[in-house]
């Protein structure tokens, strides 16, 4: 790879020039809701039909819906907020597989590193909501569980949809972390455990309304 033979002051600049553009490009961007899920859900799936019924539920409040940018649920959460004249930002990651832009983005940022695009999910958002999805939506999930957790940013809303899809990595928190004092039992209550994305919407909708800024 190219960037693997690049120079470490040049590789600092290329960083640099990420972030620069991502915090431009999104500057007035307000009280947005970043979404995460698998990108290997087709359009027939249950799980799209619900990423772009969400997508919709927070256009229709006004609140832009920020994603991975990719397929699955993240573009039918996008296509969802596209198709009801809400703000659709998709932040796509260079991936050998899987990860393309969709096409129902009003602002599409394209990264080559993980964590200037995590930085950018969480610099804009006032809540976050995990559907269905593997490794990287674990990965975002947690990352904004410990952000919250060691308080390096505003407590927001963090939802995870679909009981029975998480309900096996919650029993695990409770029953072999928690048990094992690896975190407290208030650690629990920094996320929401829902089986729909109407009551999720809910969620970060009533937080929005009632937040002060």
């Amino acid at each position: 790879m190219l960037d693997a033979k690049m120079p470490e002051a040049w590789r600092v600049l290329r960083i640099q020039s990420e972030l620069v553009d991502g915090i431009e490009r999104l500057i007035t961007l307000k009280g947005a809701v970043t979404v995460f899920g698998s990108a290997r859900f087709p359009e027939d799936a249950v799980e799209y039909q619900q990423g772009m019924r969400l997508g919709e539920l927070l256009a229709s409040e006004g609140i832009p819906v920020i994603t991975g940018g990719g397929p699955g649920i993240m573009e039918a959460c996008n296509r969802g907020a596209f198709t009801h004249a809400g703000a659709s930002i998709g932040l796509n990651i260079e991936l050998p597989f899987e990860q393309t832009p969709n096409p129902y983005l009003d602002i599409r940022l394209n990264f080559r590193y993980f964590f200037v695009r995590k930085f950018m999910f969480m610099k804009h958002a006032v809540g976050f909501i995990a559907m269905p999805g593997g490794f990287g939506t674990m990965d975002e999930l947690f990352e904004a569980l410990t952000l919250v957790q060691t308080q390096k940013v505003r407590r927001f809303p963090i939802v995870l949809v679909g009981k029975r899809y998480w309900s096996g990595l919650l029993d695990w928190l409770v029953n072999t972390v928690l048990e094992r004092a690896c975190i407290d039992a208030a650690d629990l209550d920094l996320f929401k455990l829902v089986d729909t994305v109407d009551e999720a919407a809910e969620i970060i909708i009533d937080y929005i309304r009632h937040r002060e800024d």
